[in-house]
Order: structure tokens, then C-alpha cells, then sequence
């Protein structure tokens, strides 16, 4: 059984965001998804400012999928105020990007990054990538204890 709550994709590219959404329905992922467009947005959604300062406190993702390259505040900055905060510190981030460059990677698993996948290019393996993503973090993968 997978686990329910809300799935917080960061993607700025709508047609990258098709894709994962479809992925998503292709693979029974029944969650909720709430898409930010930009870094900003994310960082509004999860500390609840903004137009989502009217977040109920229990809505916290599940997992966060992050686009590395985005319009003002970059995928990095994301990752970092989410681990430098103890609220967050613990959310399960993947950085899903089409970046291939060592740097990239380095740095997001320096700032805390639970994983860096390279969107595929070839529909299918992109619709398998995200499957397999999904079912590691909302089945496989047990969540911190909450105290």
C-alpha cells in the first residue's frame, strides 16, 4: 500500500509537468499533487506564506520532487531552506532535472539532496523512472517517526 499525502512537484517547464503528472496516473499514484512553478512558490507552499499561508499545518509533503534549473530561486536554494530549517529538515527531496553535470550533483547531495535522478528522454523510461521513484519513497521507504 502506498502512502497517502501530498506530493509536492517543483517543475517550471508545463510540459515537464504534463509528463510527470501523467507518469503519475500511468503508475496508480493517487496522490495529491501540488505543483509550485518556481523556487519562490515552493518556499511559500512549504512554510505557508504567500497564497498558501492558509495551508493546514498537517498538509506537509510526502515527498518533494525539484527541478534544479528554475526562474528565481533555484532548485539548490530550495533544497538548501528546506534543510536549514527544522521543520522541513526532514522531507524527502528528490532533484528530478535533465542536469547531467557533476557540479549538480555534487552540490545537491551536499545540501541534502535524497536522491538525483536525470529526467530520461524516451517517454517510456520516463514513465518507468518516476514509477520506480513514487514506489521507493511512498512504499519502500519509511518516513522519520513524528515524536
Amino acid at each position: 500500500m502506498l502512502r497517502e499525502g501530498t506530493i509536492l512537484l517543483v517543475e517550471d517547464n508545463p510540459d515537464d509537468e504534463l509528463l510527470t503528472l501523467r507518469a503519475f496516473k500511468k503508475n496508480d499514484i493517487n496522490n495529491k499533487v501540488i505543483t509550485a512553478r518556481d523556487g519562490q512558490e515552493a518556499l511559500d507552499y512549504l512554510f505557508r506564506q504567500g497564497r498558501f499561508e492558509n495551508r493546514p499545518a498537517h498538509e506537509k509533503p510526502v515527498l518533494v520532487l525539484l527541478d534544479l534549473n528554475l526562474p528565481g530561486v533555484n532548485g539548490h536554494e530550495v533544497l538548501r531552506q528546506i534543510r536549514i530549517h527544522e521543520e522541513t529538515s526532514t522531507y524527502p527531496v528528490v532533484m528530478l532535472t535533465t542536469s547531467n553535470e557533476s557540479q549538480d550533483i555534487h552540490t545537491s547531495y551536499e545540501l541534502g539532496a535524497n536522491s538525483f535522478v536525470r529526467k530520461p528522454v524516451d517517454f517510456e523510461d520516463f514513465i518507468e523512472s518516476v514509477g520506480n521513484i513514487l514506489r521507493y519513497w511512498l512504499k519502500i521507504n519509511l518516513p522519520p517517526m513524528a515524536i
